[in-house]
């Protein structure tokens, strides 16, 4: 009788110790991060730089400008100029284009880098600067 309430006891332990490391594992799982952090110059961040636009092309200037431009150069938001404003763009356009590509790509101002289209390539960045200007002359 001993002897079978040893094995019953032995047994008992284990299945808790496995259901402690079980809850365990469950709770870790949850509150893992979702996401890595990846910093400019580590290797993982030439793999997210190198990935294809969504859909595997390039974006045209009017689909950047409509879905990271807009927010700020279709209301005039934090001094941006509007687009078609020609008063606005047009000192902006006579410091030439290389300067505003340099502007757009990097920030200036309240302009945040590539205006926060962190996924947007440098010639997408371009693309959609040459569409505000056209449509802004």
């Amino acid at each position: 009788m001993k002897s079978i309430l040893g094995v019953v006891a032995a047994l008992a332990l284990g299945a808790a110790a496995a259901v402690a490391q079980s809850v365990d594992e469950e709770i870790a799982e949850r509150i893992a991060p979702v996401g890595e952090t990846c910093m400019k110059g580590e290797e993982c961040a030439a793999a997210v730089a190198a990935a294809p636009a969504a859909g595997g092309g390039a974006r045209s200037g009017e689909e950047v400008y409509k879905g990271s431009c807009f927010s700020c150069h279709g209301t005039g938001a934090a001094g941006a100029p509007k687009m078609g404003d020609a008063a606005a763009w047009g000192p902006r356009i006579d410091k030439g284009i290389d300067t505003l590509y340099t502007h757009a790509i990097n920030g200036f101002n309240a302009m945040p880098p590539k205006g926060l289209c962190m996924d947007c390539s440098e010639d997408e960045v371009k693309a959609a600067v040459d569409y505000m200007v056209e449509g802004s002359k």
